[in-house]
């Protein structure tokens, strides 16, 4: 019989990325402690300030950060956000989750991850490109093709990349620089595909994961009911990459609230009314309901797609989701993870369920290097058959797990779920590789 978890739920992301990590260490043998502690502490982490000049004349310092939490797999990658709450905790549990990530999907990158504060809704265009400009300049070589990878995040864009990459050539005359970061525009080096990745991979996971058979009474998206918690970029493309799949969109919500119609919203329709008003709110036809009512709607799949910690033992147990779908990075508490697995509730990780964007930030700079511009057909075919693989490596280390817990491994325990079967397989790359590597001098 499952024991409960002793854990002690937190609201930090770091914490849970901590804690998540360390259950997971539980179904793994014979890894040293050194090890282990090289695994999940970052291996540089950067403080920048700097003054820019701004458009009323005044001088103003920016405080930013960059983290490199692992380079054994290959260089740092992941995004820049610019957010005014952005701090060097949760940059630092963002550049673990890209390490996890790029490992569980089994492409040669480690995990990084960048922000500065500010608020980029107060800031013009020339503040921001100038903010970018410094901000590169101040990291100077810690960044490059070869060594830690920028891409957008919240709040930064194409255009941000298209600064950074502009900024770092300068500083590099005479090579090709257009690896140095992903997620530019296309003119310059970007991949077709980038901006539906994240949703798109997401929706390959899933499909394979129904497929597998590992939520019972749902092998298909086929009038499947899905409610989207986070109507912007990836949870609008979600939907309805899900609603051609055959899914019912039955609720979806921002940041200022959500709607709901039993009998399916077209998300097309909804983003176009968005884009128009400013919010999914007031959309004809549906009903009003709040955000946390759209993490416990009665649906088949929960996707969410906005901010960490949104599911925590408070609402855990009114969730009535069969799958959720970690669209967001780290929206649930790993108490609130083992609350959902005694609830029967498979939860397809972030690490795996929106993996899709780094994919496809991987192919950017694979395409990049080799001055090549694939078609959308062969990212799309390629991006599938990354994900569905992943899905297939997951589930089957799910199983192993499950086999050796009913044979009395981790006795006393919790039971495993996918996200330590993900976990397991990450870890155990990233292990292998350091033993290979050697540890040197």
């Amino acid at each position: 019989m499952d024991m409960p978890v002793k854990q002690t739920e937190s609201l930090d992301l770091f914490v849970n990325a901590t804690q998540q990590f360390e259950r997971a260490l539980t179904w793994v043998d014979g890894i040293k402690e050194g090890i282990i502690d090289f695994l999940i502490n970052p291996k540089r982490t950067i403080h920048l300030r700097f003054p820019v000049n701004m458009d009323d004349g005044s001088t103003r310092t920016f405080h930013g950060f960059r983290v490199l939490h692992s380079d054994v797999r290959g260089p740092g990658k992941g995004g820049i956000r610019y957010h005014p709450k952005v701090s060097e905790p949760e940059v630092t549990a963002l550049a673990a989750f890209m390490t996890w990530k790029t490992a569980v999907v089994d492409i040669p990158y480690g995990g990084g991850k960048g922000g500065i504060v500010c608020d980029p809704k107060k800031l013009s265009r020339r503040e921001l490109r100038h903010i970018t400009r410094r901000f590169v300049a101040e990291l100077g070589d810690n960044i490059g093709p070869h060594t830690d990878i920028p891409a957008p995040d919240v709040y930064t864009n194409a255009q941000t990349m298209a600064w950074i990459y502009d900024t770092y050539d300068r500083m590099h005359p005479g090579g090709n620089n257009l690896a140095v970061v992903t997620g530019k525009p296309l003119d310059i080096g970007g991949s077709l595909g980038r901006d539906e990745a994240t949703a798109r991979g997401s929706w390959y996971a899933t499909e394979q994961l129904l497929r597998r058979g590992v939520v019972e009474g749902l092998d298909t998206l086929e009038g499947a009911r899905v409610a989207v918690q986070g109507y912007g970029n990836a949870g609008s493309i979600a939907a309805y990459l899900f609603h051609d799949a055959g899914a019912v969109i039955v609720a979806v919500s921002d940041s200022r609230g959500g709607i709901a119609n039993e009998d399916g919203l077209d998300p097309r329709e909804v983003l176009e009314f968005k884009r128009k008003t400013g919010t999914v709110v007031g959309f004809p036809g549906a009903k009003k309901i709040t955000n946390d009512e759209v993490l416990t709607y009665d649906c088949d799949i929960l996707i969410p797609a906005a901010l960490e910690c949104a599911i925590t033992t408070k609402n855990a147990p009114d969730v009535k989701a069969k799958l959720i779908v970690e669209d967001a990075n780290g929206p649930i508490t790993a108490v609130a993870d083992e609350m959902l697995r005694q609830n029967g509730v498979i939860v397809l990780p972030d690490i795996l369920a929106n993996a899709g964007g780094v994919v496809v930030s991987y192919f950017e700079w694979v395409q990049n290097l080799e001055n090549q511009q694939w078609s959308l057909e062969k990212v799309e075919t390629l991006l599938n058959e990354k994900m569905c693989r992943a899905v297939d490596q997951t589930v089957d280390r799910f199983h192993e797990l499950k086999s050796k817990y009913e044979q009395g491994f981790n006795k006393g325990r919790p039971g495993p779920m996918l996200r330590d079967a993900a976990l397991v397989s990450a870890i155990k790359r990233i292990a292998i590789v350091v033993l290979q590597r050697d540890i040197w001098p």
